[in-house]
């Protein structure tokens, strides 16, 4: 439900712009407030799970998503939409992180591999799914709905899922009820997060006044206070001690690199196929399947044979495949313009989609492979979180610069505009390789 509604998302984007009006910000907003969301409830929702115990955060995040899903579905304007994907990034983050959990408590440690090995084919699936199921309904326009069917598909799943988990998720799965939230390196977080976000989003279109600059100054500073807080709690969001640990302060950059470019790339690819192209949300989402077949069978790859095989290698040869994606993407727009084909863009989008589909699993193995058992929790939390805040930073500043660069509305420049990010995203995705090297030579085991 997750992987689909970002994908569904995105696609969906010009026709909800469309219906609901708004300037290029509320599409950002529609992106942006569901990943900062999802960022933030990541931060403390695996401390929740000791605290009020897993399989009932687990219900109690599947309820509001489901919800959410709903009030997204009959949302009658922009704002009302964005409040509600707030409240779906959150309880989704309520959600996941005690799905995986859970798995590791029901399973023994011999046989947990085992049990995570559908988690691959999951995502790739899913990463299928999303831009040829978000095509299909709006293609269907099923009862009038338009785009709010994409969100409105959750809720079926939503219901059938929260049966299911009343009837088989253990009652008791080993909470730590001494557990501690540490509610002022969250707020401090929470406000650092805001403070850099929605200056991102807002500013161009307002013009960039004196305001956005202090706010994203105070971001800065947020962030280190919150840095120095960790330090002194006693119940810290994070393990002081994975910043002492030069894998893990890197892994973070690559991290935030690579989910920036990679959320950069969605975001636009669907604003030049639909409002670049004029090419429907039906044709857009068939155009993309070559880009999510690749990152299906390249996570299944990676998850299956890649990764154990060449160990970090396989993290620069994802980034080198992406790169090379993202270029010869950059040249075919520039070599056929307007009159691009699916058939055309085809080889560059399976390509991009390869290199990030190798990533997907074993880079925060990588990440956290000198991390003690104690602080792999912690760091996957963060990791996870970090790559949802490289999303929504990806998605603000990197459809800044695009619609800037597509200029007034009545001569827009959408395939130059495109060039320019997808030659972006491919320079994060170097300097994310550039780090590589920095990372232990193995995977946490």
């Amino acid at each position: 439900m997750d992987l689909i509604d970002t994908s569904v998302a995105a696609l969906a984007g010009p026709s909800i712009r469309a219906d609901l009006g708004g300037g290029p910000m509320t599409l950002q907003w529609v992106l942006s407030a569901y990943t900062a969301a999802f960022a933030l409830g990541l931060v403390t929702s695996g401390r929740l799970g000791d605290l009020l115990g897993r399989r009932r955060l687990f219900l109690l995040g599947m309820t509001g998503f489901t919800l959410a899903s709903l009030a997204c579905g009959f949302a009658p304007g922009p704002g009302f939409l964005i409040g509600a994907r707030v409240f779906q990034g959150l309880f989704g983050a309520a959600m996941i992180p005690q799905g995986i959990a859970l798995v590791k408590v029901v399973f023994p440690p011999e046989r947990l591999r085992e049990a995570l090995m559908p988690f691959g084919p999951i995502m790739g699936l899913a990463t299928v799914a999303g831009p040829i199921l978000a095509g299909w309904l709006l293609h269907l326009n099923l009862f009038g709905s338009e785009w709010r069917s994409i969100f409105l598909i959750n809720v079926p799943f939503g219901v059938l899922a929260g049966l299911l988990a009343l009837r088989v998720l253990p009652r008791h799965s080993g909470e730590d009820r001494s557990a501690r939230l540490d509610l002022r390196g969250v707020g401090l977080l929470t406000a650092a997060s805001a403070l850099l976000i929605v200056p991102l989003i807002q500013g161009r279109e307002l013009g960039w006044p004196v305001w956005t600059y202090v706010l994203m100054a105070a971001g800065v500073v947020a962030f280190v206070l919150f840095a120095r807080s960790e330090r002194r709690s006693s119940h810290p969001v994070i393990a002081p001690s994975l910043f002492a640990k030069r894998g893990f302060v890197f892994g973070l950059l690559i991290t935030g690199g690579f989910y920036a470019s990679l959320s950069g790339f969605v975001l636009v690819v669907n604003l030049l196929l639909q409002s670049g192209l004029g090419w429907t949300p039906l044709r857009s989402g068939f155009a993309l399947l070559p880009w999510a077949a690749g990152t299906a069978i390249a996570t299944l790859l990676s998850g299956a044979a890649l990764a154990a095989k060449l160990g970090r290698a396989s993290l620069r040869l994802g980034l080198v495949i992406a790169v090379a994606g993202l270029l010869a993407l950059w040249w075919s727009i520039a070599h056929w313009g307007a009159a691009s084909t699916s058939w055309q863009l085809a080889p560059a989008l399976f390509v991009t989609g390869a290199g990030s589909g190798l990533l997907f699993i074993p880079l925060f193995d990588f990440i956290l492979g000198d991390a003690t058992p104690e602080e792999a929790g912690s760091g996957s939390g963060m990791l996870n979180a970090a790559q949802q805040f490289a999303g929504a930073i990806g998605v603000a500043a990197l459809g800044t610069v695009f619609f800037a660069r597509v200029g007034p509305a009545a001569t827009p420049s959408w395939i130059p505009a495109a060039e320019l990010v997808f030659g972006l995203c491919a320079g994060l995705c170097l300097v994310a390789l550039a780090l590589v090297g920095f990372l232990p030579k193995h995977t946490a085991h």
